[in-house]
């Protein structure tokens, strides 16, 4: 296994979290370990070689690499099931009451290989049912990597991956395979969720402002300024009354927030005063 020495550790480190929020300090050995394959497959001899490389190419793949090597895109369908029982119980039945435009403002942010905001979309077609097609229920999923967002697209799951799911949506939502190994989302429910690629570092400048913002197991790599700031731009960027629903390993700081609390991992920006 390569070593990384000192000033291309702290050139990395901060180059990592200039450019994405992720803090890197205490991750030395993991650094070494996940990405000693990744520099002789390049064919360089150290990491001094790479760190001058990757701090400088316009190569985004490269980079992209590198992150997902450094960082976990574990999930699965139902995953944290709490969240999305508040969501079917609380959040969808006042956003139907209260929303005369019939608009739903949705955003998945760090959707990794596509089962929260797909989860989502099964989660409102089972509530509006019949009246889905009057309204516009578009989740917006995005995640830094364009290799797990491409995964995502292709809604493809190995058939194990949805045994915690509701009976009804493997035969309603999931299309399975011939040889019965792999399940595909269905095409009413993939159509229904829009991937972009986006940098979590980067202002929030969306069309709409959100009503309901899923960030979960993201926050966990930043340190906590940035998760501060980012908090910020989430209560920003949501409507008055709008939801965030984080990792139930995460917190954020209730001191420095304007959020109000409801539940672990849950919290909603006030209403306006009428």
């Amino acid at each position: 296994m390569l070593k990384i020495d000192d000033k291309d550790f702290t050139t990395l480190v901060k180059f990592v979290h200039s450019n994405y929020g992720i803090d890197l300090n205490k991750k030395r050995q993991l650094i070494e370990s996940r990405l000693t394959s990744t520099i002789t497959a390049m064919g360089m001899a150290d990491f001094s070689q790479y760190v001058k490389y990757i701090t400088t190419t316009t190569n985004k793949p490269d980079i992209e690499k590198m992150l997902n090597k450094l960082t976990t895109n574990y999930t699965y369908f139902m995953r944290e099931k709490e969240h999305f029982d508040f969501f079917s119980n609380t959040i969808l039945p006042y956003l139907v009451s209260t929303k005369k435009n019939k608009v739903l403002s949705i955003w998945s942010a760090g959707c990794s290989s596509g089962e929260e905001p797909y989860t989502l979309s099964m989660l409102i077609k089972d509530y509006l049912g019949s009246k889905a097609g009057a309204w516009d229920t578009r989740v917006l999923a995005t995640d830094i990597s364009q290799n797990v967002l491409q995964a995502a697209m292709k809604g493809e799951y190995l058939a194990e991956s949805i045994n915690s799911v509701p009976p009804h949506w493997k035969t309603d939502y999931f299309v399975q395979s011939p040889s019965g190994g792999k399940v595909t989302v269905a095409p009413a429910i993939k159509n229904n969720v829009i991937f972009r690629t986006f940098n979590l570092m980067e202002p929030i400048r969306f069309k709409l402002p959100f009503d309901v913002i899923f960030c979960r197991n993201v926050m966990i790599y930043f340190d906590q300024p940035t998760k501060d700031a980012l908090v910020e731009r989430f209560y920003n960027a949501s409507n008055p009354g709008g939801y965030l629903l984080i990792g139930h390993s995460e917190s954020i700081n209730r001191a420095v927030s304007k959020y109000q609390y409801i539940m672990p991992a849950t919290y909603r920006k006030p209403l306006l005063n009428k």
